[in-house]
């Protein structure tokens, strides 16, 4: 062969590879990532910190990762900040703030935060629309609000329904603390269920699924009493696991619309009693630029907004727009998903997070509870095919996995009963193989409503020369962005301080703001003429302002907003 042709054929193996490993890389997913995830599983809190650490130390220019607090047992409470300082301090940007797992059940809300983190970090450099966010915006990322609870719930044998807890309460009142827990009866692992043979019982064997139970029609009779969750009367007291991890709700904890546990179960002492809500709060307080957050949650497939309760002026005409907007956009990214209110369709509670960042903050907050039953079928499962839908999902996709079959136990207070039911993860947490779909669509909303955050722009000033040494200088600032400089509840209720338009480095003697950008009349504004008290600006909108001035000294004008960020435009010749 030729040498020509040897060149030749190997400019084709090479072209071809070439081509082969281009078509390899999937559309989507951040290609050849620094830090390698798996994203099919589950990770525990030293493992997260380890996480967030090479996520940190992979992209050292645009993040920072900082421990906000301890948690009750002793945990930090991890924030990552991902910033681009090259185009301006956090503190001059708007920002975007996500946090997840107020819940101890609410495992796969961890992961779903990990991988906005990770997938906003891997693709700054290949995807420009990711890079152009990310210099303009800042995100902080909270990963797990509750570590102490989540680690118990992914590495000891409890039951689905642990919510939070770790500090020692008396949930019982009998003045002991945490001493009548569910039991693992049968020694499996597994916190499930316990069925007794019952004549009056309301529950009856599945004719299709031999291991599941069903409620009985109101017109024939039952087999079985079901109990949920396995376990003895511990304390004597008649009741079965009665006072288990002390009880508390982090999410009914939050100061705006707080209620006393004996109207909201959960709502422990006072608001921000329970510590690691405490913290939390203290870093959003301590960030005045977060405009708006997204907060991972399970399960029901829902993007939820506020309020919780019937209070009709808490969440404003005007700001519900904006929800409304973003909420039909979420249906479309996450089948399956609904959007709706919180308080008419899922159910009415008092001291939720969302309701604090949105009236006492001015933040415009979604709720995302992950996870839904349609994406086990791609459809809609209705209430009366559930059992069957859940037999036929475990038997065919999981092999039987989710299911401990039923095994007799002598039980101290019943006699002869069986034990066995779904596992706490079934329901509640998406199979391995549907994880990272789960993840990326949750995260692409959330980059959605990122995207919308206020974008500011100062249009170049107009300068006219009057005579006598006086100059008339107007200009135009802008949002090009859907979300306004302040929500309207932040403006009505005098959350923030207003926004200013400021001229620095000449003598004002007269500025005011115009009606039109074309319009040379002005309000004039007799006190701080050099700093303009703007209100807002709505989202694509603009304000125009006038000043007459002398003595020009590199003049340059500034738009402060402390959520929509700062814009600066220096006039080095007038």
């Amino acid at each position: 062969m030729k040498l020509r042709h040897i060149i030749a054929a190997l400019f084709l193996s090479l072209t071809l590879q070439a081509q082969v490993e281009s078509a390899l890389k999937a559309i989507g997913a951040p290609n050849n990532p620094k830090v390698q995830i798996s994203w099919n599983r589950f990770y525990d809190h030293k493992t997260v910190g380890e996480i967030l650490h090479k996520l940190n130390d992979a992209y050292p220019a645009i993040t920072s990762l900082e421990s906000i607090g301890k948690s009750f047992s002793g945990k930090d409470i991890w924030c990552l900040t991902i910033n681009n300082p090259g185009t301006g301090n956090e503190f001059n940007k708007p920002a975007f703030y996500i946090d997840a797992a107020v819940h101890a059940n609410e495992i796969q809300a961890v992961e779903t935060a990990l991988y906005s983190a990770w997938f906003i970090l891997e693709s700054y450099g290949s995807n420009s629309f990711l890079k152009q966010l990310v210099d303009r915006i800042v995100f902080y990322i909270i990963p797990s609000q509750r570590p102490d609870s989540r680690d118990i719930f992914l590495n000891e044998t409890n039951y689905f329904h642990l919510r939070a807890g770790q500090i020692p309460r008396d949930d019982d009142g009998d003045g002991l603390f945490d001493e009548d827990p569910y039991d693992d009866l049968n020694g499996d692992g597994h916190i499930t269920q316990m069925r007794i043979k019952s004549n009056t019982g309301r529950w009856k064997v599945h004719p299709k699924y031999s291991y599941l139970m069903m409620r009985a029609d109101e017109d024939e009779e039952g087999e079985y009493d079901l109990i949920f969750g396995e376990g003895v009367d511990n304390d004597g007291d008649g009741k079965l696991n009665g006072d288990g991890n002390g009880y508390d709700d982090p999410n009914r904890n939050w100061a705006f619309l707080w209620k006393p546990n004996y109207i909201q179960s959960g709502a422990d002492r006072f608001p921000f009693s329970i510590k690691e809500t405490k913290i939390v709060s203290d870093f959003m307080k301590a960030h005045p630029n977060i405009i708006a957050s997204q907060l991972y949650l399970n399960t029901g497939g829902w993007l939820l907004i506020g309020p919780n309760q019937n209070v009709e002026d808490v969440v404003h005409k005007e700001d519900i727009e904006l929800f409304d907007f973003l909420g039909g956009l979420g249906e479309k990214i996450l089948p399956g998903y609904e959007y709706i209110n919180t308080y008419k369709d899922f159910y009415p509670t008092y001291g939720d997070e969302t309701n604090w960042h949105y009236a006492s903050l001015g933040v415009m907050p979604f709720v995302n509870e992950l996870w839904t039953s349609f994406n086990m079928f791609r459809r809609k499962i209705e209430r009366g095919e559930r059992d069957e839908s859940n037999g036929f999902f475990n038997d065919l996709l999981l092999f039987g996995e989710a299911f401990v079959s039923w095994e007799e136990y002598d039980h101290p207070q019943f006699g002869k009963i069986e034990i066995g039911g779904f596992k706490k993860q079934f329901g509640r947490v998406p199979p391995s193989f549907l994880l990272e779909e789960e993840f990326h669509r949750n995260f692409a909303f959330t980059l959605l409503h990122a995207s919308f955050l206020p974008d500011l722009d100062i249009d170049t000033p107009i300068v006219n020369q009057l005579g006598g040494g006086l100059y008339q200088i107007r200009v135009t600032v802008r949002n090009k962005n859907l979300i306004p400089t302040r929500l309207y509840v932040d403006e009505l209720n005098n959350i923030g301080r207003s926004d200013w338009l400021i001229i620095k480095n000449s003598d004002v003697v007269s500025g005011g703001l115009t009606s039109s950008e074309f319009e040379n009349k002005f309000i004039e504004h007799k006190y701080n003429k050099d700093k303009l008290e703007v209100g807002r600006l709505d989202g694509n909108s603009s304000i125009t302002a006038v000043w007459i001035i002398r003595n020009p000294r590199s003049v340059e004008i500034e738009y402060n907003s402390l959520k929509g960020g700062k814009k600066k435009f220096k006039l080095n010749k007038i």
